[in-house]
């Protein structure tokens, strides 16, 4: 804009006005935002117009625009020296902040093991905003004395609030699944401590609106259970359904009475007595995800059909199973996911064939 705010008054009537200090500033100016290379760019634009409107007016020979060329000059390399080293600083400054994203993660989101009791599993996170490793969803798979004990939630809301809550939920989780036999009570320990950390006092810059705001949040979640019995017991309040791979056909498993979300439990009419059940036959595959998967829109606005995905994929293990739905969905997607997006796969193994397997192996040994 500044360059053709020159050219504009060197080719009008007004072309006595003298732009050269105008010019001059053009490189500083570019070294705030646009890097070493926009800054070199700029001044370039710069210099073409001051030789252009020189020779255009004949002016060479004054000691007014060798002074102004020998201005551009230093302040040019000036400028990208300074552009560099801004850069530096900046690239330093996100690349701490990553690694403690990426520590926060391992704290929040810890990795899950690749194999627990009867299943394997597998376990992906993607951010939808460009740089994070954390958000708003969250899961977690723990072996218990009860069984593998499982978690898909999604916080309602974005950035650290939405952590917050997050970690209070896992927090609660992790804790409740090894003394707590019910299913369901380890549900409600999730939803009290999700009460509690929504009562604490938020952050001291937080206006009255963003309180009252924070303190409507809710989180969408599923456990579900594992046991040595080829079922799978699962507490749903108000997150997707997971999907059921079973012989090639993938199958939603609808809970029978809908529950609202943890946080709106005033709306809860009839408390859920027990966890339902649904069968797990060895070699089926259990997906539970977040409603970022489901939700992801291609540039036709159409949603991303992840049974259709799941029926797709070839016989593999669990993290390839994974990887190849991720593929789908970023390709689905343009690249870019609107929303953050947790996936967690069980594989129902056999236990019996397991163990013979593993026999055979210490035997040939």
């Amino acid at each position: 804009m500044i360059i053709l705010l020159g050219l504009g008054i060197e080719f009008s009537p007004a072309h006595d006005i003298y732009t050269g200090p105008l010019l001059v500033a053009m490189p500083a100016l570019a070294s705030l935002t646009m890097g070493p290379k926009g800054t070199l760019s700029a001044a370039a634009g710069a210099l073409a117009v001051s030789l252009i409107t020189t020779t255009l007016h004949q002016a060479w020979g004054g000691m007014l625009i060798y002074s102004n060329l020998l201005g551009l000059l230093v302040v040019s390399v000036a400028s990208v020296i300074t552009s560099k080293a801004v850069r530096t600083r900046r690239q330093s400054e996100l690349a701490q902040v990553r690694r403690v994203a990426v520590a926060a993660q391992r704290v929040l989101l810890r990795p899950i093991p690749a194999r627990l009791g009867p299943v394997r599993t597998a376990s992906m996170y993607l951010a939808a905003e460009a740089g994070a490793q954390i958000g708003g969803d969250l899961y977690e798979a723990v072996q218990t004395r009860y069984g593998v004990r499982m978690i898909v939630g999604d916080v309602r809301g974005k950035g650290l609030p939405a952590v917050r809550l997050a970690a209070a939920v896992l927090g609660a989780f992790r804790e409740a699944v090894h003394y707590e036999d019910d299913l369901v009570e380890v549900v409600n320990h999730c939803a009290a401590a999700l009460h509690r950390e929504r009562a604490e006092p938020g952050a001291v810059d937080q206006d009255e609106d963003e309180r009252e705001d924070q303190a409507e949040d809710f989180v969408t979640a599923l456990v579900a259970q594992v046991t040595d019995g080829f079922e799978v017991q699962v507490v749903n309040r108000g997150h997707p359904p997971p999907l059921l791979l079973h012989q090639g056909k993938v199958h939603a498993l609808m809970p029978s009475s809908p529950l609202p979300p943890l946080g709106l439990d005033d709306f809860i009419t009839c408390p859920p007595a027990k966890a339902e059940s649904y069968p797990l036959a060895p070699g089926d595959r259990l997906l539970l995800h977040t409603d970022g998967v489901i939700e992801a829109r291609n540039p036709d606005n159409d949603f991303f059909a992840l049974p259709e995905a799941m029926e797709a994929v070839h016989t593999c293990t669990p993290p390839q199973f994974l990887e190849q739905l991720h593929r789908a969905l970023i390709r689905h997607a343009g690249g870019h996911l609107a929303d953050d997006a947790a996936m967690l796969l069980v594989d129902r193994l056999d236990e019996e064939r397991s163990r013979q397997q593993a026999v055979g192996a210490a035997t040939a040994s």
